[in-house]
């Protein structure tokens, strides 16, 4: 079990850019994957991007190119900087670390893009 508590959202306007950061309660290592996901008001809960520990990245083909995803094993956080941001990026952003095929989540971040 892990705790993972997510900051950095908040109303940015088109074009802008935000960086998200997930904090975990304990080490991060031994976490086979670290993503993160969002969720649009009425929508499915949707990859954004993922981390593996060996460094491999994934990104959802909406947000290659824009977005970048980070892991930090030594302060035990994940990051996602979000660059060239749209409003159809507005949502709740959530962190997840996986182990075992497991999912655990954060409680979540707003994040509105909107002028």
């Amino acid at each position: 079990q892990v705790q993972l508590v997510e900051s950095g959202g908040g109303l940015v306007q088109p074009g802008g850019s935000l960086r998200l950061s997930c904090a975990a309660s304990r080490s991060i290592s031994g976490f086979s994957v670290m993503g993160w996901y969002r969720q649009a008001p009425g929508q499915q809960r949707d990859l954004v991007s993922t981390i593996s520990s060996d460094g491999t990245t994934n990104y959802a083909d909406s947000v290659k190119g824009r977005f970048t995803i980070s892991r930090d094993n030594a302060k035990n956080t994940v990051s996602l900087q979000m660059n060239s941001l749209k409003p159809d990026d507005t949502a709740v952003y959530y962190c997840t670390a996986v182990k075992w095929g497991i999912h655990n989540w954060g409680q979540g971040t707003q994040v509105t893009v909107s002028s």
